[in-house]
């Protein structure tokens, strides 16, 4: 029996040197101790790196910061802003960038970062003096622009909680201190750029230097910050109209102001001051209000004869905005006005699977617009209106295949909800007179801050409510949730997004007090996505959230909350429109 040769073993003092193993099997040799951006510049420095900068890394499973010492050999993903952890680290920065910059041009006014806009940025509003005018916009771009060429490095240190809440607290910045006077940990990390301090939620580029693509623009009294996205990191897209959706942002503004709440800080003050019930109820009631303010400019339109007369109600929206508590709920309070609408579903118009559209990656795009057979769609809604027997189809998902379903004809006065992905898009019903079409877009379109540069994502608040749903539901795993994500932000981006200004009307689901209801059920699963997988940093990103929050128990919750559709209990769940078979 061969032993090993106990010679070619022996205790040594570490070498000078370490390797990182890249993901395609390259391995870069530098000094130990060295930061991990300082390995990676050997391929930022080329002219894939230039395409797609490298702004951090995964070394062993964790996320890191490019400032990261390696210390022992490890295995190293390089992140870059193609990617959504990337994306998130540039935007952070840049916020922290432009609030540096601000800071120095006018440092008596309060700068907020409100919200997001498809097209890669954030509205950004001025208080405590007027808003900025183009010339002052144009100064404030000159001096972020100059602090990127200066290439200042992003210093870094913790400091104990209670100098972090001194510090806020004589800066005038009340929403960081109630925030923090919450924090569960002994500490904060904070940056600095100049003299400039301040926290941000997650990690950071190492210096300005790395911030080279934005801009600044004017808009409806306020302006925006301009980035990338990340199907093209290094190039700013035309920035449409969104007008709709800013005024929806500025609606629920209006209504959390009303509520007392601007910010999670002031949220958690009013969970342990006994007031969350009164939250709770109050954020309802303006979300029923708004769904019966909906149904009324509904009726106002449903007169016979009216030359705009709406025979279909159109709703879209994307994953996990409640459209289906919202459907529920509209069709209660128009039943309540004498209105009787009938539910059509949209996916019984799916083409034979056969016949699905393939994606880039030649499998079955069943978000296309092509997957669904939008001819007979319109064939059989211009014959019901008219008031004719219509046989519509029936879609068997086992099967794949489309067969002929059943016989409807529609009251006179009644009127058709259609919901779906594509419900906005002019293509799904080119021929049918918009005029009689009502376009309601529902999302998730969070304002609550955790204060007033560090947002919560849209998209995080509707990824939560999907995990905690998916469990209940559907028996995934939070880790199968957080897989498939990608793929449903990919249609959302290409199918829904972009047609979100043709609606006539937005709701906005989102309630001011819905993470500290989801964060009891969404934390434990989240624990459970397995190490050192991709899943595992974005549970972690998404834990580090919900830390900020006080938790609610969800008895407190009506049972016709479009929040029930995600944790269960909902009084509408059953709740059916009687369709009217012809005799």
């Amino acid at each position: 029996m061969n032993t090993p040769n106990s010679n070619h073993f022996s205790l040594v003092s570490p070498s000078s040197t370490v390797e990182i193993h890249l993901p395609d099997d390259r391995v870069i040799s530098g000094p130990r101790g060295a930061a991990i951006g300082e390995f990676l510049k050997v391929i930022q420095n080329t002219e894939e790196g230039e395409a797609n900068p490298i702004v951090g890394a995964v070394v062993n499973g964790e996320l890191r910061e490019l400032t990261y010492p390696i210390k022992m050999e490890s295995r190293v993903k390089p992140v870059t802003m193609g990617e959504s952890d990337g994306m998130l680290i540039y935007r952070r920065c840049l916020t922290f960038l432009l609030d540096a910059a601000f800071e120095e041009l006018f440092p008596e006014a309060v700068l907020t970062v409100d919200h997001s806009i498809s097209s890669g940025g954030y509205y950004c509003e001025v208080k405590q003096r007027p808003p900025l005018n183009e010339e002052e916009l144009a100064q404030l771009e000159a001096q972020m622009r100059a602090l990127v060429a200066a290439d200042l490095p992003f210093l870094k240190r913790e400091a104990p909680i209670s100098e972090a809440i001194a510090y806020f607290q004589a800066k005038g910045y009340d929403d960081k201190a109630r925030l923090l006077a919450h924090r569960q940990k002994d500490y904060l990390t904070l940056y600095r750029i100049n003299d400039h301090q301040d926290y941000y939620h997650g990690y950071m580029v190492p210096s300005t230097g790395y911030l080279r693509w934005f801009n600044l623009e004017l808009v409806n009294g306020g302006f925006t910050l301009r980035f990338p996205r990340r199907h093209n990191p290094t190039r700013l897209l035309p920035m449409p109209e969104y007008s709709k959706l800013l005024a929806t942002f500025k609606l629920y503004g209006q209504w959390l102001n009303r509520l007392g709440i601007a910010s999670v800080g002031a949220l958690n003050d009013a969970i342990q001051a006994g007031r969350i019930n009164e939250v709770i109820l109050v954020s309802e009631a303006l979300h029923e209000q708004h769904v019966a303010d909906i149904a009324s400019q509904i009726n106002a339109r449903c007169q016979p004869g009216s030359p705009n007369q709406v025979r279909i109600i159109l709703i879209a929206g994307p994953s996990s905005s409640g459209k289906t508590t919202l459907s529920k709920r509209l069709t209660i309070q128009l039943l309540s006005q004498g209105i009787s609408p009938y539910p059509l579903e949209m996916d019984n118009y799916f083409v034979d699977r056969e016949h699905t559209p393939l994606d880039a990656e030649g499998k079955p795009d069943f978000e296309s617009l092509g997957a669904l057979n939008t001819r007979q769609l319109a064939h059989d809604l211009r014959l019901l209106v008219e008031g004719q027997v219509v046989r519509i189809p029936h879609f068997d998902f086992k099967k794949g295949r489309s067969e002929p379903g059943e016989e409807i004809q529609l009251q006179p006065g009644q009127v058709i909800i259609l919901e779906g992905i594509h419900g906005l898009n002019p293509a799904l019903l080119p021929d049918f007179p918009v005029e009689h079409t009502f376009r309601l877009y529902a999302s998730a379109l969070t304002q609550l801050n955790l204060d007033r540069h560090n947002r919560i994502s849209t998209t995080d608040t509707r990824l939560i409510r999907r995990i905690v749903r998916d469990a209940r539901e559907r028996g995934y795993t939070a880790r199968d949730t957080i897989q498939r994500w990608e793929s449903v932000r990919r249609g959302e981006k290409r199918n829904i997004f972009p047609y979100q200004e043709n609606a006539d009307v937005m709701f906005n689901s989102a309630l001011a007090y819905e993470l500290s209801a989801l964060k009891a059920l969404a934390e434990p699963l989240l624990r459970q996505v397995p190490f050192a997988t991709p899943e595992h940093i974005e549970a972690k990103r998404l834990l580090a959230l919900l830390e900020w929050f006080e938790p609610i128990t969800t008895e407190l919750l009506p049972d016709n909350s479009i929040l029930r559709e995600f944790i269960g209990g909902s009084s509408l769940k059953e709740f059916k429109i009687w369709k009217s078979n012809p005799s």
